[in-house]
């Protein structure tokens, strides 16, 4: 008996396969996460860069006397930020755009636009959720 156990000890068949069992979730894991994050980097320079290009094109359309409402910005940005080629999904972005309490200047009407995205994620099952990104920028139109 204590001949047999002595012999199962020492053998080192297999050993590889057992490391490579017990570190290789581990390992996939970190790659994957590596992936998701570099999918949230892409996801958040999206929604910033729908965030100027609205805020641009707000713009051009008070620049050709087309005045726009807070509403028809918020959906212009949606539209934006859920099309070619920024594609973030339109059921996790939200577009808001409010008129702060103090305007810079006179000659101009100061809005805010933010969008919040939910980020998504395929770690799941890992537990691992994605985050909530929140972008705001300033938008000012001239009034006449």
């Amino acid at each position: 008996m204590i001949r047999t156990l002595r012999r199962l000890v020492t053998r080192t068949e297999g050993a590889a396969a057992v490391e490579f069992g017990l570190i290789a979730p581990v390992f996939l894991l970190l790659l994957l996460g590596v992936f998701q994050v570099g999918s949230w980097l892409q996801a958040y320079n999206a929604m910033r860069n729908a965030v100027t290009k609205t805020a641009r094109s707000v713009a051009v359309e008070y620049q050709t006397d087309n005045k726009l409402t807070n509403q028809q910005i918020a959906d212009l940005g949606l539209a934006i930020g859920s099309t070619t080629p920024y594609l973030l999904k339109a059921d996790d972005l939200q577009v808001e755009v409010t008129v702060p309490a103090t305007q810079s200047f006179t000659t101009a009407r100061e809005l805010e636009l933010t969008m919040t995205y939910q980020m998504p994620s395929f770690l799941d099952f890992a537990g691992i959720s994605g985050p909530s990104v929140t972008y705001s920028r300033a938008l000012f139109v001239i009034t006449s």
